[in-house]
């Protein structure tokens, strides 16, 4: 295991971004221009969080890393899929994304909307098609995991519930319920399907449930943080957005301050999650930190 933290990300980013590669459709394979597509919008950019919390969950259930980079693959796809249709002008209509113009600028809508259903339905083909687990029922199991991360009663209806949020002041446990949802569900998502390419016992897989819950609303906190701090070079995308949009935010309903303190609370919930876990679950609990404290 290496010992720095900044190490293990490089080069687990450097392997995901070969996986990724591997696993897309080729851009000179018809149809060329959706193709090109789908590759233009999940390669080259992003933190990839949700893959880095997979391998570092799958390292502590002994998981073998070819197994896990295939349950990550599935969730970065599903996430890659949500960004590019919430940057369709039907959505939250933005033009900026990672750094680069936003697919349905890049190439056009039609192509955009195709690209997110055509990598929804890659990341399940991945989820069926490679052995995760030597228990079918646990690799079943599995696909249904991301369906429900991904459907309306995850990140789906989480995007459902923003939408129909827009201009109205929600409540801190409903705004909590949209992000459970809508940015959470995936998060845990990835921690789960990660373990579940190891061999954990069910109540280890429920404290890291917790771990994910908690870090995946700090995820979502911060980011309203940053959306009402930082610039759209450091950020990546338009910076102040939801505001524009008269979104409610964690920002809006607590005021920046007791937003990161609510941040610093998720964090210090996820890390008592993992107290059991001893040393081995250092890699999540370093993750933790990056979240909670990014500047972007």
């Amino acid at each position: 295991m290496m010992s720095d933290f900044s190490s293990w990300v490089s080069a687990r980013q450097s392997r995901f971004e070969d996986v990724l590669k591997r696993l897309l459709p080729q851009a000179d394979a018809t149809p060329q221009r959706l193709h090109a597509a789908m590759r233009y919008s999940v390669l080259d950019g992003g933190k990839r969080v949700r893959p880095l919390l997979a391998y570092a969950a799958g390292e502590l259930g002994g998981a073998a890393v070819e197994r896990v980079e295939i349950a990550a693959a599935a969730v970065e796809l599903i996430h890659a899929y949500s960004l590019v249709h919430d940057d369709m002008p039907c959505m939250d209509d933005d033009v900026l994304r990672r750094g680069k113009p936003t697919c349905h600028v890049e190439y056009d809508e039609a192509t955009a909307l195709l690209v997110g259903d055509a990598l929804q339905s890659l990341a399940f083909q991945l989820l069926s098609e490679h052995r995760l687990s030597d228990d079918a029922s646990k690799q079943l199991q599995m696909v249904k995991l991301l369906a429900v991360a991904s459907g309306s009663r995850g990140m789906a209806g989480g995007q459902a519930i923003d939408l129909a949020s827009v201009g109205k002041q929600l409540t801190l446990p409903e705004l909590e319920q949209m992000h459970i949802h809508k940015t959470g569900a995936l998060i845990r998502a990835a921690i789960l399907l990660g373990a579940h390419c190891g061999e954990l016992d069910q109540a280890q897989l429920d404290k890291l449930d917790r771990y994910g819950k908690c870090i995946g609303l700090a995820f979502q906190v911060v980011d309203d943080v940053l959306d009402s701090e930082a610039d759209t070079a450091t950020l990546g995308k338009t910076a102040g957005k939801d505001a524009d949009n008269d979104k409610p935010t964690y920002v809006t309903l607590l005021g920046v301050q007791a937003a990161k303190k609510m941040a610093a609370e998720l964090h210090q919930e996820a890390m008592d999650a993992l107290i059991e876990f001893g040393a081995p679950a250092q890699r999540l609990r370093e993750l933790a930190d990056f979240i909670v404290m990014r500047k972007y």
